[in-house]
């Protein structure tokens, strides 16, 4: 690595200052780090999503320049990074700690100028404290000051602040999550932005590393994986579009009969092959559409104690929606409350003391042996000590029914979620008696990445909540008949229901609406029966990936159920790993293929779509979360110590917000090695950028891709790869990098 000296940055021209503020100066340095999303709302991204506005390997190169510009183990940088992570830690916890920083709601610079004085590591002579107690009260001031102090000039300022920036990439991408991202109501309670975040560096850097100046790399060679990936993608994408091709002359068949039910899912890649389970067992149509199920909102559970957006990071929440107690009279709801705060008045108390600095080595005088013998029950009865905790709280929390609150929805809004809903997804003709809208999360103990497994179109929450909220609007009587008027008619027998999915165990809730007749309640008996074996059937072929084959029916599904309450169990599920692809089109395009868990599947059908509205929509939100998704596993599998979170073996949770390795480091920001690898050195996740499947005509995506930038930079710079199948000859062509098209033939 080379380093400028001072005597070479003088002769170098100057970019005078006026031209651009320091706030723009941050934001462009701060294209090398992604946002980061804390642990409780933990969403997939790509880390290289600052620069996707370059071709896919010279994004790849930018990044390996600047990891290697910074790869030096300068004893400066290591002070510096140990300090910072140090404030952040303290600043940004989020109940952790039984005391906190005082200062906090003044933001981040101003909390770390009005305290860094009194701390020794910083403040270690005269002149430290010189520079302490005249630090300006603006962030801005202090990274112009610092720039000057270092003498860093002015055309080699940004990319001074840009490696800055990229030495704790977890860290910087927290804050600019916080900046750009996290709701004004919860930024006020711990302000920072991304010039905060700099200040404080620069002013650790004066300190500590005063001689620290712009490093240059020498020329990076292309990581291995840019030569490798083009084949690999390639053979994947031939052998899926000829499955496809195979079925897509069926998709245009009439069908023959009313489904008995039909059952919306995400689009999530572990909805495919529960689908294909559950349509093996009877007269079943499934359908795949985002999770929220187009209806971005908050949303407030009966037990919450706040509500939580459940609606894709893209989009802002519209509504608040809360539950409310149904049939239920005032001690029935009473009762429920008083045992609820019963059950958390014990975690409360013990959360309280085992923070607390001073009791700590008491608790565990007190509890110890109580602790000990649930850790041993724990360890080797998860599944035992998992149902008596849930018999428990049925007992002391009796259940009470509720329903989703709709008030807070205009009727003719109502109207427009469940338009949009049924239209995009082809569902407006042929509808069952029962139709299922099918949310889903996960259950699992002891994983900080719990999030992780859940909806990733929910916000990282589960989305039994949003199913309730579109089957509440759809059954409702005045939304119908203003569908109606509207000319989408559902037939006086269709009733939605919704039901939520645990990808963990694959056990399917059915929330039963109020008011269901005999003949209704018949049919989600036998809905339930032939969950039940679907459930078995995925089960088996699952727990095979876990290398446990030929298990019997309910050894399959007990081996899942273990998985979810298994406090020592660091993998519970594979999650999305393998995810390659994301097909847009109807179902009969993939009914009869195996597309082993691999494949993201949104229901569409063009001959409904006139003005392409719809298409433009699944492709500019779906299917950009879909790329954020398969960028993180692409990445995490191909530098887990670079793009993801280590081994969860040596993680720690630092301020409830996110893991560190060790007890100080930058704070992970990927996937843990468990979640991408089956063993060391044996990755289960294949690394393939995503391949997007489209079944419609060239012409309406070559207009969704021309009104919309964000598809021109993921098409045209290959971060994604687009495929049609035209409807009229049943041909596929494939999207070249100039936005033309080529047959794949």
């Amino acid at each position: 690595m080379n380093v400028v000296n001072r005597s070479q940055k003088r002769k170098t021209p100057v970019i005078p200052i006026e031209m651009i503020s320091i706030k723009e100066l941050v934001a462009s340095a701060a294209n090398i780090v992604a946002p980061v999303w804390p642990l409780k709302t933990f969403i997939a991204v790509n880390p290289l999503q600052g620069l996707e506005h370059l071709p896919f390997e010279l994004a790849v190169l930018e990044v390996e320049r600047q990891r290697a510009a910074i790869s030096d183990a300068s004893s400066g940088r290591e002070a510096v990074n140990r300090e910072l992570i140090k404030w952040c830690s303290v600043y940004f916890d989020e109940g952790q700690s039984t005391i906190g920083m005082p200062g906090r709601d003044g933001g981040l610079y101003r909390a770390f100028a009005n305290l860094a004085l009194y701390d020794a590591r910083l403040n270690r002579s005269h002149s430290d404290n010189i520079v302490l107690a005249a630090l300006p009260d603006k962030p801005e001031d202090a990274i112009v000051a610092c720039l000057d102090q270092m003498e860093i000039i002015e055309d080699q300022k940004e990319e001074f602040i840009r490696q800055a920036l990229a030495a704790l990439p977890g860290w910087s991408g927290y804050v600019k999550w916080k900046e750009n991202w996290q709701s004004p109501a919860e930024q006020a309670k711990r302000p920072a932005t991304l010039v905060d975040y700099v200040a404080v560096r620069l002013v650790l850097t004066r300190l500590l590393w005063p001689e620290a100046s712009l490093a240059e790399s020498a020329n990076t060679p292309p990581p291995a994986f840019l030569s490798e990936l083009p084949d690999r993608e390639s053979q994947f994408r031939k052998g899926l579009l000829n499955k496809l091709l195979e079925q897509s002359a069926a998709v245009a068949l009439p069908q023959s009969s009313r489904a008995d039910v039909q059952l919306v899912f995400c689009i999530d890649v572990r909805s495919e092959p529960f689908r294909r389970a559950l349509e093996a067992q009877g007269n079943y149509d499934t359908l795949g559409f985002a999770g929220f199920f187009g209806v971005p909102v908050q949303v407030k559970g009966l037990d919450d104690d706040q509500p939580h957006d459940s609606c894709p990071v893209l989009l802002k929440p519209r509504h608040l929606v809360c539950d409310h107690a149904v049939d239920s009279d005032a001690s029935c709801v009473r009762r429920h409350d008083q045992g609820r705060s019963l059950l958390r008045m014990p975690t409360s108390i013990y959360q309280w003391l085992k923070y607390n600095f001073a009791t700590p080595f008491a608790l565990v005088e007190m509890v110890g042996p109580w602790l000990g013998m649930q850790m041993l029950g724990r360890t080797f009865a998860p599944s035992l000590i998992s149902g008596w905790a849930e018999t428990t709280q049925v007992t002391v929390i009796p259940p009470i029914p509720s329903e989703p609150s709709l008030q807070s929805i205009e009727l003719s809004e109502q109207a427009d979620f469940g338009e949009s809903a049924l239209r995009m997804m082809g569902l407006t003709e042929n509808l069952a008696p029962l139709v299922v809208l099918c949310g889903h999360g996960s259950s699992t103990s002891n994983n900080a990445y719990a999030s992780a497994l859940d909806c990733g179109a929910c916000g990282g929450n589960h989305g039994g909540g949003n199913a309730r909220i579109l089957a509440a609007i759809l059954n409702s009587l005045p939304v119908r008949s203003i569908l109606s008027d509207r000319g989408l008619a559902i037939p006086s027998d269709t009733l939605f229901v919704a039901a939520e999915h645990d990808t963990t165990t694959d056990h399917v809730e059915l929330y039963e609406p109020r008011g269901m007749s005999e003949q209704q309640q018949g049919m989600m008996n036998s809905l339930r029966r032939d969950l039940s074996k679907a459930r078995i059937a995925n089960a088996k072929a699952r727990t095979a990936t876990f290398g446990l084959h030929m298990l019997q029916d309910d050894k399959a599904v007990q081996e899942t159920q273990r998985r979810s309450c298994d406090w020592a169990e660091v993998r519970p599920e594979w999650g999305l790993a393998r995810n390659a692809a994301f097909i847009v089109g109807p179902r009969g395009l993939t009914k009869s293929v195996n597309l082993e868990g691999r494949c993201f599947l949104h229901s569409y059908d063009w001959k409904t779509d006139t003005t392409g509205k719809f298409l433009t929509s699944i492709l500019t939100a779906p299917m950009v979360v879909a790329q954020w998704i398969n960028s993180q596993y692409l990445f995490s599998t191909l530098d887990n110590v670079a793009y993801g979170g280590g081994s969860k073996v040596t993680q720690n949770v630092t301020g409830k917000l996110g893991v560190m390795q060790g007890n100080a480091s930058d704070l992970m920001h990927g996937l843990p090695l468990q979640s991408v690898y089956a063993a060391d050195g044996e990755p289960y996740h294949e690394p393939l950028r995503l391949l997007t499947v489209v079944y419609a005509p060239r012409a309406m995506l070559d207009q969704a891709i021309q009104t919309q930038d964000v598809l021109k930079t993921l098409f045209g710079n290959g971060w994604v790869t687009l495929a049609c199948i035209d409807p009229s000859n049943n041909q596929a062509h494939l999207l070249q990098r100039d936005l033309k098209w080529a047959s794949t033939c």
